[in-house]
């Protein structure tokens, strides 16, 4: 189905009732991946649920638009990307220097980076959408699902069975969690046992997120994670534990091994992948910029009328004016912030060098965030990696003027500076790598760019709105690993603690470089093996996600390699099908409504926790024998009749 930008240019699009339908979809969907964020490191692309309830909502109108609907699709998207910011901010808890998240500082942060993001992301359209042939495979689903739902009775029923698969599988998800919370059945099971002469994990969660995650970020990413978990618990850990001392608790040994070593070497991988994919795209970044440029000079020659419809980006001068005025309220945050620290002393050189340092860092990673997305969805984009990249520019800035190891109180200072320095960076990553895939859903359509670079910003100003007390609910409910008192059920918010970490390392003096290294020279190999791969012509070994194998717990990952053979063997499925878009996209939605569920009822379960301030709310028993063995055989059984199910829907004539 191909879209007339002509005749779409009358067309219902930027409309209140679209925006209020926005906003609304915002608090779910950031709630959700708020909490997924921190239970394991992963957030989930938002656009094609956001698209199914905006189509079931707007059919209640005579007037409701495929225009309007990508506008609806588009902020909620924004604003559920912008969620991944919960990969710094937490790190201001957990080293001590915030308590909770003051809201309109942290609401303020935020926004400013997201509408960074945002600015950044125009130029990078012509660059990376119009001038590339990626394949933004989450931007392109989100069209297709448009395009059925668009107005035909067999686009009626379709959004009626994608509806009923979400429902179906989030239900499930959040009853299955019900049932590990009263402790009916188990929540993950993990096992410690000795391999050579050190010690390793065998763990996993029975989480049906996981499950969705993986079908969704596909086979090649599976088999990335895969490899990175088996470099990591076959490898490094053992290595790393041996010798063992005599008598040692392998739980604890293989624990801290874990915590404090081998993940900083999956960071060294994550961050060695980040700058091999910003060598790759510097001249599609530059062309774009010049692109923009001489869109620029048609409109001023007063012949805007001969670009088309679909290639109206916000005026550049507009973009540029922006970027320059966010200069002054981010300043005041700075020196807002390092009130009470060395920098205070004397702000002003600090406060211009920081303010240049995200510049340039936030062009950088919007460039390397926004080209991800496109070769492997939002989903999988290098959130985590620019992370690290950032805090690591960030700390050593700070380190080559202040000195490491210090005064204790002044290297805190310094760490939480240069944390929130990285959290106004980490919005500009966040954003941009959301804003390339709705801009190529919208090009698909026949949307115009300005107005969804409008609709953008509105996501982002929900979705500042609404984090903060989300993360102040989960904050009091379970808090953070490796936080002052943090409870044994608190969140691993596994970024946020790298980040941090990451952080005291450079700036407390102590940063082991040979574990940076080590992980360097591993994603240089995962590189070079990715690129061997590519070339022949074979299936990719994506050196992000091999990095997020080896520094994410076994327990986070060892499902989402699981959850994508699961997805590809349905998708093979699919392809046989007589109408194998529809059996495909039914797949996307079941996946996303596993996320959708587990997530929601995560952050309900948080809003029991601290109304009761019981960890264990819910809980019958206090011991079940038979948890781990009930837990394995229904959550099998349930995904396994939810897949046959979604076979028979997905088959059956439209």
């Amino acid at each position: 189905m191909t879209i007339d930008a002509t005749k779409a240019a009358p067309m219902a699009e930027l409309t209140l009732r679209g925006v209020i339908l926005g906003a609304i979809i915002t608090l779910l969907f950031t709630a959700a991946n708020v909490y997924l964020g921190l239970k394991i490191g992963l957030t989930f692309a938002t656009s094609i649920p956001a698209a199914v309830i905006s189509m079931a909502v707007l059919r209640l109108f005579a007037t409701g638009t495929i225009l309007e609907n990508n506008i609806v699709q588009t902020i909620a998207s924004a604003a559920g990307t912008l969620s991944a910011i919960i990969f710094v901010l937490p790190g201001l808890v957990i080293i001590g220097w915030w308590q909770g998240f003051p809201y309109w500082l942290s609401v303020f942060t935020i926004a400013l980076g997201g509408i960074l993001g945002v600015m950044y992301s125009v130029p990078l359209r012509r660059a990376l959408v119009t001038g590339s042939d990626l394949p933004y495979p989450e931007g392109v689903a989100a069209a297709e699902v448009l395009k059925v739902g668009a107005g035909s009775r067999q686009g009626l029923e379709e959004n009626k069975r994608g509806l009923a698969a979400i429902v179906m599988s989030a239900l499930a998800a959040a009853v299955f969690s019900v049932a590990a919370k009263m402790k009916l059945i188990a929540e993950e099971a993990a096992t410690f046992l000795k391999l050579g002469a050190g010690a390793t994990s065998l763990s996993t969660s029975f989480s049906m997120a996981l499950i969705g995650v993986g079908h969704l970020v596909g086979l090649s990413v599976g088999i990335a994670m895969f490899v990175g978990l088996l470099i990591s618990w076959l490898g490094l850990v053992p290595w790393l534990t041996s010798p063992l001392p005599a008598g040692a608790d392998l739980a604890e040994v293989v624990g801290t091994t874990f915590r404090t070593k081998a993940r900083f070497i999956g960071a060294g991988t994550i961050g060695v992948a980040a700058i091999w994919t910003l060598l790759k795209i510097l001249g599609p970044i530059i062309s774009g910029i010049r692109s923009a440029m001489a869109a620029a000079k048609v409109r001023k020659a007063g012949d805007a009328g001969l670009l088309e419809l679909t290639e109206r980006d916000l005026p550049i001068g507009i973009v540029g004016g922006t970027i320059v005025a966010s200069l002054a309220p981010i300043a005041v945050l700075l020196w807002y912030f390092a009130q009470g620290g060395p920098i205070a002393l004397n702000p002003v050189p600090i406060l211009i060098l920081t303010l240049a340092y995200i510049l340039v860092a936030g062009i950088v990673i919007a460039s390397v965030c926004g080209y991800m997305a496109g070769l492997i969805g939002a989903s999988n984009s290098p959130i985590s990696g620019v992370g690290i990249l950032a805090v690591l520019g960030a700390s050593l800035i700070l380190a080559a003027i202040y000195g490491s190891g210090g005064d204790p109180a002044q290297t805190q200072a310094l760490i939480a500076y240069a944390l929130f320095v990285t959290a106004i960076v980490f919005g500009i990553a966040t954003i941009s790598n959301d804003n390339l895939q709705d801009l190529k859903t919208g090009q698909l359509v026949g949307a115009t760019p300005w107005k969804q670079q409008v609709a953008l910003v509105l996501g982002v100003i929900f979705g500042a709105l609404v984090i903060p007390p989300v993360l102040d609910l989960l904050n009091s409910a379970f808090g953070f690993a490796g936080a002052s008192g943090a409870k044994a059920t608190a969140l691993p918010a596994p970024q946020a603690a790298l980040i941090s970490a990451l952080a005291k390392g450079v700036l407390g003096g102590d940063l082991d470089w040979n574990l940076i290294g080590t992980g360097a020279v591993i994603g240089a190999v995962v590189v070079l093996a990715d690129e061997l791969l590519g070339r022949a012509g074979k299936m990719r070994l994506p050196p992000l996600a091999v990095g997020m194998g080896i520094y994410l717990p076994m327990s986070l990952t060892l499902l989402i390699p699981i959850g994508a053979a699961i997805g590809h063997v349905y998708n093979r499925w699919a392809m046989r099908q007589a109408d194998p878009d529809f059996a495909e996209r039914m797949g996307v939605l079941m996946a996303t409504g596993f996320i959708v569920g587990e997530s929601l009822f995560g952050v309900a379960f948080a809003g029991i926790v601290a109304a009761t301030d019981s960890d264990a709310p819910l809980a019958l028993v206090t011991e079940n024998p038979w948890a781990v063995p009930l837990a394995l055989l229904i959550f099998a059984g349930v995904v396994g009749a939810l897949y046959a199910r979604l076979k028979r829907q997905a088959s059956l004539p439209l």
